[in-house]
């Protein structure tokens, strides 16, 4: 019986947030696809390659056969909800994923049983990392020729720095692979044709395996010893760990971002997700194990406190998916966005399964929802209770790097192709609208190729517009190589009235990375503080365009070493221009060069296409990196200008009878070489 003194449990403890993340083509949205068939949300399990999942609904994601779009879904498991985020694994949609990790709890990282950690796996890891999201990784495709999940486990150790917590033993190899040992409570998982837990059986561990499993779970007890206290303590004293011991174990060090639980399987074959999701359940935080947010506790009773993540446009409505990280938020409500400072109704409450839609009367603090009503909230925008305001840290956009002018077809069109561009920016705030100053051609800007194709197709298919499509330009920036000093502007402006006057001296340096920088050395109060922030401001300003061919300026830093105001004359206004101006006069005297942005390669082709493939790369300005062969297959690394690399899909293809793959992810800027910048830049 329950004592009035005892506590009740929160029921957020029964509530997990969670993202799917992996490289493409890892199995992200198969695996979720089988925990929805697992837990019996769906009675068909849906396959990648026919276009069924319940996930990868839209067209594009279908035809294409990878996720561009997160999309979310909600089951049961064990008394508890998950939601869940299946995200893209694609480079040029890691917005997409940035955005899932800003609101998610936890994590399941994928990764592929033969190819390990893959490039843009380490990179939703890293973000994964900025946002301190707690993960347990799945090794999956351990039915594929060359599995190997020893090869993975110590790529995710190598490459990702992490600590992996094996906590399975494979029960046969690639074909044969049959089921898993349970090192933690030393018992063979064998998988059959049912579904949810009645889909395996338990059996003693096989005799063959007995040894190694023994040593393994010796090691991870070893392991964990090492890393939590109480179990070191425990393991001194009895020289083991005792199931109970090592689960919570498990489940401290996985919060703490301290170690990393390892389970395995093949999603394909339905084999190892009732043990992923009982993990889950097991060692990924609830909302209530968050801390607070702005000072308020994930609880209904407190002052609502929501962050949208998405927006997007549906038969339905504008649809604004949001988390709830405190207080209700019900139907009928009024919340206040105090990014613009204006209220919204909230007219429908859903509860999302991809793009099914369940409608709800309220939702609580850990819930991850879509409301219908809100018209000017964006992705990133706060959604409080218009008594208690708070603005909660928005996710972080990534800057584009390719662009391609688009007109309508017909000059009809015109108004609904703008109309559609500012849709579908709103929608995806790493696409960037403009019009070209020079040109008056408007400008799509994003985060790769295949990101544009995508956001164009789905203008042509939506809106029924017809759009052409220039040639994929790339966004170059310029640097300081060799900056000056104590260059002296003054602006003076007289035309009746109050006048203008600034007095500024500055110094320009490189800053030896991208990025900008100021700094003020000025003494005796020559300029009061309030100006020198003006002055930094106005920097900023003509940072946009640079003098070698109108590209934004990077790497630099500003000094602002003196200075002189008028008694009346001086103003916020007068100093913001005064910085502009000298900034631009500063830059006209410096030795710039013009930069580029860069992407690593990772090329997988036959042994017998790698001097073809390397030839090519080298023809691109490539630089290789590395390169390894596995099972008859080569794996070749290199830094390429983003700029070399349009067309190079088809190219590869080419080069190696269809057989060859790529991948990609951002790199960084690099110089442009002076033969290559000559003919880049107005003569």
């Amino acid at each position: 019986m329950r004592t009035r003194t005892e506590t009740r449990p929160s029921p957020l403890t029964t509530v997990r947030n969670l993202g799917i993340l992996a490289h493409v083509d890892a199995g992200k949205t198969t695996v979720t696809e089988r925990i929805l068939f697992a837990t019996g949300t769906i009675h068909k399990r849906g396959e990648v390659h026919d276009g069924t999942t319940v996930t990868d609904f839209d067209a594009q994601e279908r035809a294409r056969g990878i996720t561009i779009f997160a999309a979310a879904v909600s089951c049961a498991w064990d008394g508890h909800r998950i939601n869940l985020i299946d995200t893209p694994g694609h480079v040029d949609f890691a917005d997409e994923v940035e955005r899932s990790l800003r609101v998610l709890d936890g994590a399941v990282a994928v990764f592929d049983a033969v190819a390990g950690v893959e490039p843009q796996s380490e990179s939703v890891w890293r973000q994964a990392d900025r946002h301190g999201v707690p993960r347990i990784a799945f090794v999956n495709k351990l039915d594929r020729a060359g599995a190997d999940l020893d090869a993975a486990v110590a790529s995710i150790r190598d490459r990702l720095g992490a600590v992996p917590l094996v906590v399975q033993l494979p029960v046969g190899r690639e074909d044969a692979f049959t089921g898993v040992v349970d090192l933690l409570r030393m018992r063979a998982l064998l998988w059959g044709a049912g579904t949810g837990k009645d889909a395996y059986e338990t059996a003693p561990v096989p005799v063959e395996l007995l040894e190694e499993a023994r040593g393994r779970r010796r090691l991870l007890e070893e392991t964990v010893a090492e890393l939590h206290a109480d179990a070191l303590e425990e393991f001194c004293a009895s020289g083991s760990l005792t199931e109970e011991t090592l689960v919570r174990a498990l489940r401290e060090l996985t919060l703490a971002g301290d170690g990393v639980v390892v389970l395995c399987g093949s999603a394909y074959r339905n084999r190892g997700i009732e043990p992923l999701l009982d993990a889950v359940v097991a060692y990924l935080p609830s909302p209530a194990d968050m801390p607070a947010v702005q000072g308020r506790p994930a609880d209904p009773a407190e002052p609502l406190a929501a962050l949208a993540f998405k927006v997007t446009a549906s038969t339905t409505g504008r649809l604004t998916y949001v988390r709830l990280y405190a207080g209700t938020l019900r139907k009928g409500d009024t919340v206040l966005d105090p990014g613009t400072g204006r209220t919204e109704r909230i007219g429908r409450i859903l509860r999302v399964q991809a793009d099914r839609h369940e409608e709800r009367e309220e939702a609580v603090a850990g819930d991850i929802v879509a409301v219908i009503g809100p018209k000017t909230a964006r992705a990133g925008s706060t959604l409080c209770a218009p008594g208690a305001p708070l603005l909660l840290e928005p996710p972080t956009v990534a800057d584009p790097v390719v662009s391609v002018a688009v007109e309508a077809g017909r000059s009809t069109d015109t108004g609904r192709l703008s109309a559609a561009l500012a849709r579908i920016a709103e929608e995806d705030p790493s696409l960037v609208v403009r019009t070209d100053a020079e040109t008056g051609q408007t400008v799509l800007s994003g985060l790769g190729e295949l990101h544009l194709e995508v956001a164009v197709e789905k203008i042509r298919r939506d809106q029924g517009v017809e759009v052409v499509v220039g040639r994929p330009r790339v966004s170059y920036r310029e640097t300081v190589v060799e900056g000056v000093s104590g260059l002296v502007y003054r602006h003076v402006k007289q035309e009746g009235g109050a006048g203008q006057f600034a007095h500024v001296v500055i110094d320009v340096e490189p800053l030896g990375e991208p990025g900008f920088a100021f700094r003020s050395a000025v003494v005796g109060g020559r300029v009061p503080q309030e100006y020198a922030r003006a002055v930094e401001a106005g920097c900023r300003d003509a940072l946009a365009e640079g003098p070698l061919g109108g590209h934004p300026v990077t790497g630099l830093r500003v000094v602002l070493t003196d200075g002189a105001t008028h008694s009346k004359d001086s103003s916020e206004f007068a100093f913001r221009a005064a910085g502009r101006f000298a900034l631009r006069e500063a830059l006209r005297a410096s030795a710039l060069e013009l930069l580029e942005p860069v992407a690593e390669v990772t090329v997988t082709v036959p042994d017998e296409s790698v001097g073809a493939v390397l030839g090519d790369l080298a023809a691109r300005r490539g630089r290789v990196t590395g390169s390894a062969t596995r099972a008859g297959t080569a794996v070749v690394t290199a830094t390429v200008p983003l700029a070399e690399l349009f067309g190079y899909a088809s190219r590869l293809r080419g080069r190696t009878q269809g057989r060859g793959t790529f991948t990609t992810r951002p790199a960084g800027l690099a110089p442009v070489p002076a033969g290559v910048a000559a003919t880049l830049l107005p003569r």
